[in-house]
């Protein structure tokens, strides 16, 4: 029977170095004598095994260390660890123990070129997302100024019902100059540092996902100058700020396809000699390539020269004008960034994202390239292509699955812990763990239900989707409002006005929010640190995220009755260098803000109904 050793590589510093010509890594193994390990890497395509040395002692187990050259022909290196030991062989590879070698997608994987890399400051961030027709009005006479453009449009009173027969054409005066003013709320209040809003160029619609003019903010929002207003607060704040690009399609409407003839210049729809025609894909005169079978949004042609020049690579480009002075954007959320492509499909799409990196790095090394993908998207965060994606497939889903028992199309899913934590590993693991650091997790967002209405307005269970979102590797992501527990039904029902009204406010659940993310805030460990799964059985799920120098424990119990641990606790402990004693320990209960609690000796061994136990401490071993 094979030994079952206890071993980790913690993808993350000092325990992953990146050095100029190679790359040091080190192994914790609870076996020192009578073993040989070998750190397998692939520099030039071809397997190479490189011997590890002992350099030292961390607690019981034991620190090997070796360096592997870089693959300078791909954006990310693989690397595992083979181990031969009484006759017999195991490997380690991103995902767990293996008897033999496993396949290259779950091989850990990081990029050699600071290029390939997020920017570093995304990984502190605390981010919040606005649809701004919802969000606040700030100066009422933008609203009343610009509904004659658009003579469908219907204007509403703050916090109307939505009316899905007014889905697009109903607009509530959320604008720009709204969201400065509640600037201090989100960063004094809520603890926000970052906000992605939802598109806020010229659109006939409140969603404004099928833009008309790509260099002039919505004159209901505020226009250009009120953006700018906007971002030089957001920079006196030291916050950050992403915007939209849906730059797939457009609208019927912009002057380049003209559909309407609304504007004085013939375009791709009118004629078929329009400088504009080849920037669509037309089939005959008037059957032409839109977004899912949506004729309002025709698709553009990222072949065509012009069109890129147009987007990105131009000096005036869409991308590069809201990156420079006076706005200067931290980074561009793309829509639909998988669908993007030459002609009627996603036709060379790689090429494309990372065309749209290499441009935004010129106007902004530091720029931060976000993706929007439903599905799985690993082969776009190997370093070259986004930072991150909005983390449905990785976070949302499974956590929705687990804490609602329903997938992102609403039917019915049944997981216990162990799927969960199965679920999260086989999407955590095909990235370098630098890119999961930087995707954007989330709960919901202006395209689903909102998580508390998955969950029947029950804030307890509310509660512990939040503690996974603040405590699970990744950037958090607040959609606006679920931080005082708004409701919402499918799009467009999600897409309520906020409730300013305080007294109406999920008090508990914006207690909840507040104090996780201060506790995020404090500990390194929880933006930057490693992942260990301790516990995954039946109702409960434990994990640590650690530092050399901090750890913390979170430990979750979804059921309605309170459970027992009986994981090897002390064996996790003595292996990440972590104390049995002195932990803080933090509760959040049902109904209840977080309560610290005085210092508890290890292990926890049972948890109540409903909870969330997180336990802090410092790291003592070296």
């Amino acid at each position: 029977m094979q030994e079952q050793l206890l071993l980790q590589h913690p993808p993350i510093y000092p325990w992953l170095q990146r050095l100029p010509d190679t790359c040091r890594v080190q192994l914790l193994c609870s076996r020192r004598d009578n073993i040989q390990i070998y750190l397998r890497a692939e520099p030039d395509n071809e397997e190479q095994l490189i011997a590890m040395q002992v350099v030292g002692q961390r607690a019981s187990y034991t620190v090997f260390q070796a360096e592997f050259p870089w693959d300078e022909a791909n954006p990310s290196s693989l690397y595992l660890f083979k181990l031969v030991f009484d006759g017999q062989q195991l490997w380690l590879a991103a995902d767990g123990q293996h008897s033999y070698i496993p396949p290259r997608d779950v091989h850990f994987k990081v990029a050699r070129l600071a290029k390939n890399q997020p920017p570093a400051w995304t990984y502190d961030q605390i981010f919040y997302q606005i649809f701004p027709d919802r969000f606040f009005q700030g100066n009422p006479a933008l609203a009343q100024q610009a509904a004659h453009q658009y003579p469908s449009s219907v204007t509403k009173k703050w916090g109307e019902p939505i009316d899905r027969t007014q889905a697009a054409q109903a607009f509530y005066g959320g604008d720009l100059p709204g969201i400065q003013k509640k600037l201090a709320y989100l960063q004094n209040q809520l603890g926000v540092t970052a906000l992605y809003l939802n598109p806020i160029f010229s659109s006939g619609s409140n969603h404004r996902y099928d833009t008309e003019d790509y260099f002039q903010v919505d004159a209901r929002l505020g226009g250009n100058a009120a953006f700018a207003e906007l971002m030089k607060e957001v920079r006196q704040r030291s916050m950050r700020l992403i915007l939209d690009a849906v730059v797939n399609h457009t609208s019927d409407n912009h002057p380049w396809f003209n559909r309407d003839g609304r504007h004085g210049i013939e375009g791709a729809y009118q004629n078929v000699s329009s400088p504009y025609r080849h920037w669509y894909s037309f089939s005959a005169e008037h059957d032409y390539c839109s977004w899912k079978g949506h004729q309002h949004l025709p698709v553009l042609d990222m072949a065509v020269p012009a069109v890129q020049e147009m987007v990105y690579q131009g000096n005036q480009s869409i991308l590069r004008f809201w990156m420079r002075p006076p706005y200067a954007i931290d980074g561009w959320r793309f829509d639909v960034l998988h669908m993007l492509g030459e002609g009627r499909g996603a036709g060379n799409n790689a090429h494309y994202v990372r065309e749209f990196r290499r441009v935004m790095q010129e106007e902004n090394p530091q720029s931060y390239v976000l993706g929007e993908q439903f599905n799985e998207a690993t082969r776009w965060l190997q370093g070259e292509q986004e930072d991150g994606a909005m983390n449905y497939y990785g976070f949302a889903h499974p956590v929705r699955a687990w804490l609602a028992q329903q997938d992102l199309s609403y039917d019915p899913i049944q997981i216990d812990s162990a799927l969960l934590d199965d679920w999260l590993t086989q999407s955590r693991v095909r990235i370098p763990y630098a890119n999961q650091l930087a995707q954007l997790n989330l709960l919901d967002s202006h395209d689903t239900v909102r998580f508390l209405t998955l969950l029947q307005g029950d804030t307890a269970r509310m509660q512990l989707a939040v503690a996974l979102l603040m405590t699970y590797p990744g950037i958090p992501c607040i959609y606006y409002g679920d931080e005082i527990g708004m409701e919402g039904g499918n799009d467009p029902d999600c897409r309520r006005c906020f409730d300013w009204d305080t007294a109406n406010w999920n008090r508990p659940l914006f207690d909840a929010y507040q104090h996780l993310i201060v506790l995020r805030k404090q500990r390194a460990e929880l933006r930057h640190g490693a992942f260990l799964s301790i516990y995954a059985q039946a109702d409960v799920f434990m994990f640590a995220r650690f530092t050399e120098q901090q750890a913390c424990v979170i430990a979750i119990n979804r059921g309605a009755a309170a459970q027992s641990i009986t994981a090897q606790a002390d064996q996790m402990l003595d292996f990440l260098g972590m104390p049995h004693d002195g932990w803080q320990q933090i509760d959040l209960p049902h109904g209840s803000p977080l309560n610290n609690q005085a210092s508890h000796v290890w292990p926890i061994t049972s948890l109540p109904a409903y909870s969330v136990q997180i336990w802090l401490n410092q790291v003592t071993a070296a």
